[in-house]
């Protein structure tokens, strides 16, 4: 019990604090210099000098300055906060269910946003209006998954993943019914499926990030809760922590999260299911390592997914979807089969 023992003296245990911001600024180095590299790589090649230059000054022809400026930083600032949303929704998600393979994507979270999506654009919804769909769909699909995924009135970790994916598939078939019935609707679609950073503009980014940063916050301020609860639910309520209440805000802000990403960019499945995996493997179990360093890892994770996405088959680009979940479905089965991986808060 010393994680619980040492939860409350967290702001106070200066060597865990002194770690903590020693892993942030390794991951946050890590982070701008694959970015930087990201930017650099395409079709048009940029010296790293020339990135730094048009970034911070005036130089360079308008053709290089709209190519970086316009198409690519968007792209990899979006990138960096889809990746650390997904992480992040996925860490707590598996935090609270107590499972490892819990995630937007396995749980049909995702595709109940592409659901919504799709069906605001086949009715002509305005584009920042279909974020409201997709959100809607989100939590549509997370109620569902919620609801027939507990057992006496609790959350039951295998029920409710394979709840999940009965969702995500009833969502899918009725993404592939609405393109039947609106051929206009194909290619959008197609979008949403496979997801892609193609369409992203500053604005968008803007809108994600501010998003992700303010439930970002309310999700690190709350991750020595759940340590707490993923010890033991009665741990947790004997220290305090009103349990009903940090599950139902978690999963309303998870949700929201997802529906906006996906509103945006698609579905991108299994980001928050490898990197939760990854930290947990390197950092340990203690949320309060595990959530704010998810955020730097995802981000990671998904501008590598990008880079990848943009100049592997060049000038051909492939869906960001398709990487991640070439990369992730793998994984998803080997823990899918290691019976003896539990997932311990402790």
């Amino acid at each position: 019990m010393n994680l619980v023992t040492s939860v409350k003296n967290f702001p106070r245990n200066y060597p865990l604090l002194v770690k903590l911001v020693g892993y942030t600024i390794f991951l946050l180095t890590i982070l701008l210099i694959v970015s930087i590299f990201s930017l650099s790589r395409g079709e048009y090649i940029f010296s790293v000098t020339k990135v730094f230059s048009i970034l911070f000054s005036s130089e360079g022809n308008e053709i290089e300055r709209t190519i970086l400026l316009e198409l690519r930083l968007p792209r990899t600032l979006t990138a960096i906060t889809v990746g650390a949303s997904l992480s992040l929704v996925g860490t707590v998600f598996q935090a609270l269910l107590k499972n490892p393979l819990a995630e937007p994507y396995i749980l049909g979270i995702s595709s109940g946003g592409a659901l919504g999506a799709v069906f605001a654009i086949s009715i002509g919804v305005a584009t920042f209006s279909i974020s409201a769909f997709s959100f809607t769909g989100s939590f549509i699909a997370f109620i569902i998954v919620y609801l027939f995924g507990r057992r006496f009135g609790e959350i039951d970790p295998t029920s409710i993943l394979l709840i999940g994916v009965m969702v995500n598939a009833f969502a899918s078939a009725l993404i592939l019914l609405i393109i039947t019935f609106v051929d206009q609707s194909f290619r959008i679609a197609l979008f949403w499926l496979m997801g892609s950073l193609s369409m992203v503009t500053m604005n968008k980014s803007i809108f994600m990030f501010t998003v992700f940063f303010i439930t970002s916050l309310i999700f690190i301020y709350l991750s020595h809760q759940y340590n707490l609860i993923s010890i033991s639910e009665e741990n947790a309520k004997q220290y305090g922590v009103n349990i009903q209440f940090l599950k139902n805000l978690s999963f309303v802000l998870g949700s929201f999260i997802i529906g906006v990403i996906v509103a945006f960019v698609g579905i991108i499945g299994f980001v928050g299911l490898v990197v939760p995996h990854i930290c947990r493997l390197i950092f340990g179990f203690d949320n309060r390592f595990v959530i704010p360093l998810s955020v730097f890892v995802g981000g990671i994770f998904m501008v590598l997914a990008d880079l990848v996405s943009r100049t592997a088959f060049s000038p051909m680009e492939l869906p960001i979807g398709i990487i991640t979940a070439i990369i992730g479905a793998p994984i998803f089965i080997f823990l899918l089969r290691q019976r003896n991986y539990k997932y311990n808060g402790g």
